[in-house]
């Protein structure tokens, strides 16, 4: 099979995805996809507020930042609020409060007295299919402007837009990256249990912009993104043969990747986004094999006999955790990312697999399957300090967000007669197994979070 005859998209649509789906990166000072950003002076005394947030994310768990956030100003406003409101509310850590646009500096005697710590004010005008979104974040307590930048962009990127600002928010309050101004790549599953229809498909991170990348012909698993470039790694039976494929998602073109002699599967990416590594089958069992991505040269770094699978990098590209029943039974094991000698690091009751590091590298996620239940867990790389975030009939395919602190993962509900009853979706849960929600997308697994701006 040629890789051009996988059937995916047409060139009509692939158009489409150049120029709705391109890379979102920061690109130069101050321009994102297409979006310019501009800082706006401090209208309180004082220059804006600079250094480390005075708040936590642990301090927030407990109890949420209240956040003044009114309609913005303007056409396309109430549409930047409610984004707004949406992704801080829905991360758990800040609790939206509503009020009235203030014009000018605040008067913070009025936003004290709601309970508030932070407010939001600005403006949002479209004139020619541009928009501009100015935004202040503002220190109630202090009375200082902490922040302050006018973005300026198409019309049509207003959510965009909103996603960059909660962003903003979240880092100049709790002093981390946020996460905001990402996308979800998963399986769309739609039909009957015993037969449903998958396709490839992408959305941002709280459910809007859902859109197929595939027909449905085949059955699709496991997309991966690509943390340098705009381009997925994933596995179809395309011709009813398992086989991993890369799509770009600049142009909606496909390839095979790598022609292995049995089924190649589990695929991921070096964090250089120079290569992916998969598994691939080799009589009885399955080895782990790196592709380069210019030359395609194949490199395998397993021989044990068993099933080694689901390899992952670690965030430095030294060392690959992966899954192996090596031992007996599917466990977890950490290796150089050259091969060689591996080491054992799961030890509970039952058997482990999809295994992948968190970009901070201070966890590996999940999945347990003990007594007939799945389990959602974390463990630091040397198999210490194992915790379960959550438990269910199937909840399995972690995915970590860009900055290490939330796990999407796949929630499926037990069938009954016929298949009744049966549902699959995404949920999120934070690392401490707090605030987990449900993504409102619809039938849906596999999901795989972007990175930043992704």
């Amino acid at each position: 099979m040629r890789p051009n005859d996988f059937p995916m998209i047409s060139d009509v649509d692939a158009s489409l995805l150049a120029s709705a789906f391109g890379r979102r990166g920061l690109i130069g000072a101050g321009i994102a996809g297409g979006l310019l950003s501009s800082p706006l002076a401090a209208l309180a005394q004082g220059a804006p507020a600079p250094g480390a947030a005075e708040i936590t994310v642990d301090q927030a768990r407990s109890e949420p930042i209240p956040i003044v956030i009114p309609a913005l100003g303007g056409d396309f406003g109430q549409q930047v609020s409610d984004v707004v409101s949406s992704d801080l509310g829905n991360c758990g850590l800040f609790r939206p409060i509503a009020g009235t646009l203030p014009v000018g500096v605040p008067d913070f005697g009025t936003y004290k007295s709601l309970g508030a710590r932070a407010l939001v004010s600005g403006t949002a005008t479209a004139s020619g299919g541009a928009l501009r979104v100015e935004f202040r974040l503002w220190d109630v307590l202090t009375g200082t402007q902490i922040q302050g930048t006018a973005y300026t962009a198409a019309a049509a990127d207003v959510r965009k837009i909103a996603h960059i600002i909660s962003d903003v928010i979240y880092e100049r309050m709790l002093g981390e990256k946020g996460y905001f101004n990402t996308r979800i790549a998963y399986i769309a599953r739609s039909g009957p249990r015993a037969h449903q229809t998958t396709r490839l498909a992408i959305m941002d991170q709280d459910g809007a912009n859902s859109h197929y990348l595939s027909g449905g012909q085949w059955l699709t698993l496991t997309p991966r993104f690509s943390p340098t470039s705009d381009q997925l790694a994933f596995m179809s039976y395309a011709n009813n043969r398992p086989r991993v494929y890369m799509l770009n998602l600049a142009t909606g073109r496909q390839q095979l990747l790598g022609d292995f002699e049995g089924i190649s599967f589990a695929p991921r990416f070096a964090p250089d986004g120079r290569s992916v590594i998969l598994s691939a089958t080799r009589g009885a069992g399955s080895d782990i094999f790196t592709v380069d991505l210019v030359t395609r040269a194949k490199r395998q770094l397993t021989s044990s006999g068993a099933i080694d699978t689901s390899p992952c990098y670690s965030p430095d590209g030294s060392q690959i955790v992966f899954n192996s029943d090596r031992g007996g039974i599917p466990q977890l094991y950490i290796m150089s990312a050259g091969g060689g000698a591996a080491k054992r690091i799961s030890y509970g009751s039952g058997t482990y697999g999809s295994p992948v590091w968190s970009p901070r590298g201070d966890l590996i996620a999940f999945t347990r399957i003990a007594n007939g239940s799945f389990s959602l867990g974390v463990m630091a790389p040397d198999g210490t300090g194992e915790r379960i975030m959550t438990q269910g009939f199937t909840v399995e395919s972690p995915s970590f967000c860009p900055n290490g602190r939330v796990l999407a993962f796949c929630r499926q509900t037990a069938a009954g007669a016929g298949g009744a009853g049966f549902s699959s979706g995404i949920s999120t849960v934070d690392i401490t197994g707090f605030h987990e929600r449900a993504i409102p997308v619809g039938g849906a697994s596999d999901p795989a979070w972007s990175p930043l701006n992704g």
